[in-house]
């Protein structure tokens, strides 16, 4: 049962073909297999998930079951869980046990969800390759030599190795997108504010969302019903109906206008993605989509403004991480001063505290205006040019990343070479957009290629609707590593 579909478990569940218990048991096992070599979870909590599951199997038995009960599923490890490790893959955190839920893991939890763990990240989720973890990278699934992509890569491994059906994750600048990529899995970023930050500790405030990781568009539709809503415990959270987005999965395509961006078909994507690629908007425009050229002009310009927002909010996020009140504290210690100077750099990584210094820096006084109020300025063009673009068609559609997974290593050296790889993903998080990566073939090295798909605000249905139907006439999705 470990290669289900949440979908296919739910159907088991509810005939009585199998309990809650059943699956947590099959699927803790199969974790206790595959974990030691993908390295996916940081935490599993094995005690509180089998006493969830017979919770599950009781409710199932009176008949008082809420939609997801009984399936299992893992929270990437920077959503506040309760009773358990919430570590954001920090040293800062290797030992914070958090007193609250996030909003994300109690709606799903009040939906029926049972938590096995939680997964591995980038250190407060800075990375594109998940090797920035103080737990030890994640390896993937596919090629065990390759990373899974990052922040989310510990939970973009985990479904694709069959540890888990589903998974949370969030998305700052790719950081579902690309590892959902990389793994062959499907990922969904919402629309910025759909799902509730509070709880989810924070990167970039501006830019953080929570989202989704499954095999199938159907299984993370399911999860994102539960998922989004408004919460007023979050500034930012959107008031507005919930939505059923399952609703428009069985949509014909005929007719949708897919737009294609000649920035992210030029110079820097490899041939195998760019051919993977067009097959997949071929199985679209059999299905009777047409496809429509457009422009994203200020493409070029969405790293570098990324790359300064983001490090700001990110220093002054991470400034409460000081040894007083949580996290990491130093032993030796003369004054407060040292105190805050050696915790932070006891507990923080290398590239955590590369993008502290650099948000500080864009932040300080006599730069504030060259480089932060520019970055704002760029982000309002971005936003713009979706705007103008999504004039012209119904979504648009390009590669994840500009190559298959890379070897593990291959850009330790040189982070400014591993900021690019999230070329094709970082526009959308700044203009606050949906976007999903669905799975569309594999490379020349028969690893893993996504085709990511961006729509308008609050279009995440049309975005599952289109996913949800290309996976029906393809099988990338349901291919499974060998490993």
């Amino acid at each position: 049962m470990t290669l289900q579909t949440l979908k296919s478990l739910a159907d088991a569940l509810a005939q009585k073909k199998t309990s809650s218990r059943e699956l947590v048991t099959d699927y803790l096992a199969r974790i206790d297999a595959r974990n030691p070599a993908i390295n996916a979870f940081i935490t599993v909590d094995r005690d509180g998930a089998l006493a969830a599951a017979d919770a599950a199997d009781q409710a199932i038995a009176a008949g008082h079951a809420a939609p997801l009960t009984g399936l299992p599923i893992a929270h990437k490890d920077i959503f506040c869980t309760e009773g358990v490790l919430t570590t954001c893959g920090s040293k800062m955190l290797a030992n914070f046990v958090s007193p609250y839920d996030a909003h994300v893991v109690s709606q799903l939890k009040a939906a029926g969800v049972v938590s096995l763990g939680k997964t591995n990240c980038d250190e407060f989720a800075m990375g594109s390759t998940n090797e920035n973890s103080f737990f030890g990278p994640v390896k993937n699934p596919w090629n065990l030599d390759r990373v899974p992509g990052g922040s989310s890569g510990g939970s973009a491994a985990a479904v694709a190795a069959g540890m888990i059906p589903a998974c949370t994750g969030t998305d700052t600048g790719g950081s579902i997108r690309q590892p959902a990529g990389l793994c062959g899995v499907t990922g969904i970023k919402p629309t910025y504010g759909v799902v509730s930050r509070y709880g989810m500790v924070a990167y970039a405030s501006s830019l953080d969302q929570g989202g989704a990781f499954a095999h199938t568009a159907e299984d993370c539709a399911l999860l994102l019903n539960h998922m989004a809503g408004f919460d007023n415990r979050d500034s930012t959270s959107l008031e507005r109906a919930k939505e059923d987005y399952v609703r428009d999965l069985a949509l014909p395509l005929k007719g949708l206008r897919i737009g294609l961006p000649k920035e992210y078909f030029g110079e820097g994507l490899a041939a195998d993605v760019r051919g993977a690629i067009e097959n997949a908007l071929a199985e679209l425009r059999k299905l009777g989509a047409t496809t429509v050229d457009v422009s994203l002009p200020n493409t070029h310009l969405a790293i570098p403004a990324y790359y300064v927002i983001a490090p700001a909010e990110a220093s002054s996020n991470l400034s409460r991480f000081d040894g007083v009140r949580y996290g990491h504290r130093a032993a030796d210690f003369s004054d407060l001063a040292e105190l805050y100077a050696r915790s932070r750099a006891e507990g923080f990584g290398a590239e955590v505290k590369r993008r502290i210094l650099v948000g500080t820096y864009v932040l300080s006084h006599g730069y504030y205006d060259a480089y932060y109020i520019k970055a704002q300025q760029l982000r309002r063009l971005i936003a713009q040019d979706f705007q103008q673009a999504l004039q012209h068609c119904d979504v648009i559609a390009g590669p994840v990343a500009p190559t298959a997974a890379w070897k593990l290593g291959q850009m330790a050296d040189d982070p400014v070479q591993m900021y690019l790889a999230d070329i094709y993903t970082i526009a959308v998080n700044l203009a606050g957009l949906p976007a999903l990566s669905t799975p569309a073939g594999f490379s020349a090295e028969a690893l893993p290629v996504g085709l990511q798909l961006i729509g308008n605000y609050f279009g995440e249905a049309r975005l599952l609707n289109v996913a949800h139907q290309l996976q029906q006439t393809t099988d990338w999705h349901l291919r499974r590593p060998g490993n």
